[in-house]
């Protein structure tokens, strides 16, 4: 995972009127410093490498909480399995590969036109968006 944590995760916690734990901490951290989205076996292995506590159901607890209050925002890529995202990384896409599984973020976001247009068209206020793309990864596709 790569440590790019812009903020502090206490604060982030207090402003929510989140309790502060090391699991909380712990689940933040996580999401807030990979470059991937992260499922909950993820994070128990994040935790339990930290020698953080907290049983499955306590991660999901965590997780839901997080997603409430909008700190967190789940990711669905159809394949029967939740992933997580740090609300504060920027706007962007998915690429997964149908045979490894592999997940890689696409920066390049042009569907802001898109966005306006069915903003005005419609009368509504979109917060954000989702857009996968799936196909093989470069190692998969040779």
């Amino acid at each position: 995972m790569k440590n790019t944590s812009k903020h502090d995760c206490k604060t982030e916690l207090r402003n929510a009127d989140l309790k502060v734990t090391p699991a909380r901490l712990g689940i933040l951290g996580a999401l807030e410093n990979t470059s991937k989205p992260l499922d909950i076996v993820s994070l128990i292995k994040y935790l339990n490498i930290s020698k953080i506590k907290a049983d499955r159901v306590t991660v999901f607890r965590i997780i839901n909480a997080l997603v409430i209050k909008g700190l967190v925002k789940p990711i669905q890529f159809n394949d029967g399995k939740l992933r997580y995202e740090h609300m504060s990384k920027a706007d962007h896409h998915h690429f997964i590969c149908g045979e490894c599984g592999d997940i890689e973020d696409i920066l390049e976001c042009n569907v802001e036109k898109i966005e306006k247009n069915i903003q005005k068209k419609k009368g509504v206020l979109v917060k954000y968006h989702s857009l996968e793309f799936f196909g093989l990864c470069s190692r998969c596709k040779k």
